[in-house]
């Protein structure tokens, strides 16, 4: 006799649609997917068993409405993910999303109608259905959304953000790189709303150019990025801090809202606002960059918190290469500091293999950075005993 399922025991589906359009700065979501993409199915939609299909810059609004149609039939849960740019038709003034071929003069004809999008999941279960989007909007979408005569709503629950482009705001992807993150590393899934929420606190947007979907941040968006005056506290021995910052000052502090969540055991939270902060310096100072390493250093020091001393090894070890490309000598503090700590969370890999691989680049290191008499001779001898113990 068949037994019945309850939608959250049916297979779930995830249609993942990103879009660029040929305009001059667009959001580079395109580049973005493939983090998204890589994510096990089941833990996107939050089920036990799940299938994802991706659309890279579709440039037919008919095989988005295909796509759709057929996610839309899914009887299981279902995650539609939608990121790109926001276009006005304005002859019947309703939403669209760009497309690859999508022009201001062939927004009726390239680009893919959002009103299609409700329609075909209009006849879903109630509560099956999330979406979630990582928008750009020219001025006037975005005078619309702030006036809702244009809404995003539809028979689903809705997260994301929607970020002004103009002359003076260049949006990026930030939400979506914090989203993949916390999927990526986070020991269990998170609600929706959590998920939601711990991206929002990642993600380097613009506040006043911002339009936050589903539950709003807890915090305010932190500003863009700008001099990095204050260190994160670290677990080991390392340079003087320097002072900590007014209670004011405070509250827009990403170091601040990182040490919050990782001592509430929310690293995954912490390492996405980190690493939302990298990837903002890696656009201002470029990818070899002190501003880029202390934020590499940073995530390190998350890891090593969390109990993952190979991962907090590697990205100090990271870091500390960054540094020297950059140019900073090997008896520069932060180089000292970061290959210090490298040896310090080194010790502590338990994994023969791993140990042996990250002691080698750390061995390479150690002839630049020699650090305390006997550094140099403890790394060797380590990995001499890690060859012998590999050995058949």
């Amino acid at each position: 006799m068949a037994t019945s399922t309850t939608p959250t025991e049916q297979p779930g589906y995830a249609l993942l649609i990103a879009a660029e359009p040929p305009v001059r700065h667009p959001l580079a979501v395109a580049a973005m997917l493939p983090h998204l993409a890589a994510i096990p199915p089941a833990r996107l939609v939050g089920t036990p068993y799940a299938s994802a299909v991706q659309l890279a810059n579709p440039d037919d609004p008919n095989t988005v409405l295909t796509a759709i149609r057929t996610a839309a039939a899914v009887e299981g849960p279902l995650l539609v993910y939608v990121a790109g740019h926001l276009v006005l038709d304005h002859r019947q003034h309703r939403l669209h999303l760009a497309l690859a071929r999508t022009t201001a003069r062939t927004v009726r004809y390239t680009a893919f109608p959002w009103h299609w999008l409700v329609s075909e999941l209009q006849h879903r279960a109630p509560g099956t259905t999330t979406v979630v989007v990582d928008l750009a909007a020219d001025t006037d979408v975005w005078q619309a959304r702030v006036q809702r005569e244009q809404t995003l709503d539809g028979p689903y629950t809705l997260y994301g953000t929607v970020q002004l482009q103009d002359r003076r705001h260049r949006p990026s992807p930030s939400y979506t790189h914090a989203l993949a993150y916390i999927l990526r590393t986070a020991p269990a899934r998170p609600t929706p709303d959590d998920l939601h929420r711990q991206a929002a606190r990642a993600a380097v947007l613009e506040e006043a150019a911002t339009l936050w979907l589903g539950p709003a941040p807890a915090n305010p968006t932190p500003p863009a990025a700008g001099p990095l005056a204050v260190d994160i506290p670290a677990p080991i021995p390392g340079p003087a801090q320097p002072a900590t910052p007014s209670p004011a000052a405070a509250e827009t502090d990403p170091h601040r809202a990182i040490s919050q969540a990782s001592q509430a055991g929310r690293h995954a939270e912490a390492a996405a606002i980190a690493a939302a902060w990298e990837q903002a310096a890696l656009r201002q100072h470029g990818p070899t960059s002190p501003e880029v390493a202390h934020w590499i250093e940073a995530r390190a020091v998350i890891a090593l918190e969390e109990g993952a001393p190979d991962r907090a090894c590697e990205l100090w070890l990271r870091g500390s290469v960054i540094r020297l490309t950059a140019g900073q000598p090997e008896t520069h503090p932060d180089v000292v500091a970061a290959v210090d700590r490298a040896h310090y969370a080194w010790h502590h890999v338990t994994d023969p293999g791993k140990a042996r691989e990250l002691g080698t680049e750390l061995s390479t290191l150690r002839t630049q950075v020699p650090g305390k008499s006997g550094a140099r001779e403890d790394v060797q001898r380590r990995l001499a005993n890690l060859s012998r113990a590999l050995l058949p």
